[in-house]
């Protein structure tokens, strides 16, 4: 008799407890950023709070539901292939520092300056919805062509100017602006840091292993409700009401709007989606060293495609595998955690309690955990690159730091527009100091970027590759794409600008070509090739 061979069919335990922890992590997340972006685009730059609610998020919360979905089924035929049980879905989500630095560096200073030009508050809103759409969709278009060189990428370009970039973000821009929301109500402000501080960076726990952000947000929301009704807490009370945002994703054509004003932002924008690849990489190769072999382009593509569709239906904001699927997977994760995080998150956009929630907290509640996301940054950058790199990833936060100045002076809140202007070109000493910080601010994600990558080169004693990317430098001074003299960042024919803005391009340019045509006549010298970088700092 043929003995039977027959096996029960595999069968994937896709939900378990561990999902349910999962869930709370991964929601909370992408809640936070949605929450930090209204807060930024809302408070501070008075953006209409309707165009956030109802046609940002929207697109921006399904772009998550749509690339939950999709990790779900991967995690589904992963565990159908290799016949393992506790696979663990990839977890997807707003991306932290893009997502901030688009509201602050795109968003935010579009929207001022529609309104300079004379638009009125909600029509400059509109544009600024057509312009993040627009760029939304060209991030897609790019993370759709890069996810098939990611490994190329990450083996080219050099981490201190990748991390270096985004650590000057996280300074000036994810940290410092903060900063000035929290000392506007300093009592508020201060006890929610300082819990935010209390726990997640010096790692101790609450009493009763209370949650610590959580605990930060609770606090400060109720002694804001209780001390600023009798003003004691510094700052413009406003009562809360509740109010639900209803509104569908549906896809438009209304990003071609504003196509032609996110060209001009390219430079800050494919910054961003090489960032995310290059991550979407390391978190791959995370999950394949944790026991789920994933496949690279699969995940890349899925969230280059969950970009392109959030863009077409609204979105402002890009999605991203998140670090940490071997965190999941140790908390007993599986599948179940990705798909309930994208519909929450996707229901949170559709029916607007994330507007409900951001609405309830004040500005300087919300701000100590962006503050906290800026030192991460900062902090991961110098652990990840090699200790003699550090001085590269140092020089790749001036660009960024130059950027806050210009947002900070180019808004009429501050600096009235004609005086502004005028000091643009004020050549009594040369080159205008405020034409020169312009210029140095705009393209400052891309300019980061070279100037860490060419100092990394430089300190590896790779002469000739640094300036090759002094040449890059040159380059793109010449037309705009870094460096623009134009104060919202246009690209530009150098010849066509009127004096002394045109003079910004030459001078740049001339400065770049002679800095790399020295370093090549140096890579001759035997001393070029001798010696080392101190490693300590």
């Amino acid at each position: 008799m043929a003995e039977n061979t027959n096996q029960a069919p595999f069968k994937y335990k896709w939900f378990a407890m561990g999902d349910i922890n999962g869930f709370f992590g991964l929601m909370f997340d992408n809640l936070t950023v949605l929450s930090i972006m209204a807060s930024i685009l809302i408070f501070g730059f008075g953006f209409p709070a309707e165009i956030v609610y109802k046609r940002m998020f929207p697109g921006t919360a399904f772009g998550v539901l749509f690339g939950d979905i999709i990790y779900t089924i991967m995690a589904f035929r992963l565990a159908k292939r290799t016949n393992n049980p506790t696979v663990t879905a990839m977890p997807l989500g707003l991306d932290t520092p893009s997502s901030i630095g688009i509201a602050l560096a795109v968003l935010g200073p579009s929207f001022l300056g529609f309104k300079a030009n004379g638009m009125s508050e909600y029509e400059a809103g509109m544009m600024t919805w057509y312009l993040g759409m627009a760029t939304m969709v060209l991030i897609g278009v790019f993370k759709f062509g890069f996810s098939f060189i990611g490994s190329w990428l990450q083996k080219k370009i050099p981490q201190a100017g990748l991390l270096g970039s985004l650590a000057g973000i996280g300074l000036a821009l994810i940290g410092f602006l903060p900063l000035i929301e929290v000392f506007k109500m300093p009592v508020i402000g201060l006890i929610a840091l300082g819990l935010i501080m209390y726990t997640l960076v010096a790692g101790i726990k609450l009493p009763k292993n209370f949650p610590g952000v959580f605990g930060a947000v609770a606090i400060g929301t109720g002694l804001y409700y209780l001390l600023a009704p009798h003003g004691l807490c510094g700052g413009v009370y406003k009562p809360f009401e509740a109010t639900l945002h209803f509104s569908l994703p549906i896809p438009t054509l209304d990003f071609l709007k504003g196509m032609s004003e996110a060209i001009k932002y390219l430079p800050v924008a494919i910054p961003f989606a090489i960032l995310t690849v290059v991550g979407g990489v390391n978190v791959t190769e995370s999950a394949r060293v944790a026991g789920d072999d994933y496949n690279t382009r699969d995940i890349l593509l899925t969230e280059a495609i969950a970009t392109f569709v959030a863009g077409i239906c609204g979105g402002v904001a890009q999605s991203t595998p998140y670090i940490g699927q071997p965190a999941y997977k140790a908390m007993g994760s599986r599948a179940g955690y990705t798909l309930l995080t994208g519909i929450f998150i996707g229901l949170g956009g559709f029916l607007g309690y994330v507007g409900y929630i951001v609405e309830l907290i004040p500005a300087a509640v919300i701000a100590p955990i962006l503050i906290f996301v800026a030192l991460d940054i900062m902090c991961q950058a110098f652990h990840a690159c090699p200790v003699k790199h550090a001085p590269a990833v140092a020089m790749a936060y001036f660009p960024t730091v130059a950027r806050m100045l210009q947002i900070k002076l180019s808004n009429p809140g501050m600096v009235p527009m004609d005086i502004f202007n005028k000091q643009m070109v004020a050549v009594d000493k040369g080159l205008p100091e405020l034409l020169v910080t312009v210029a140095l601010g705009n393209g400052f994600i891309l300019t980061g970027m070279l100037w860490g990558a060419f100092m990394a080169k430089m300190i590896d004693r790779q002469i000739r590759m640094a300036a090759v990317y002094i040449l890059i430098c040159a380059v793109f001074t010449f037309f705009g794409m870094i460096h623009s003299a134009i104060p919202d960042g246009n690209m530009y024919l150098p010849w066509l600008l009127p004096y002394p803005g045109n003079q910004v391009p030459y001078q740049f340019t001339a400065g770049y070509v002679a800095l790399a045509l020295l370093l090549f006549a140096l890579s001759f010298s035997k001393e070029s090739k001798e010696g080392h970088a101190p490693e300590h700092y």
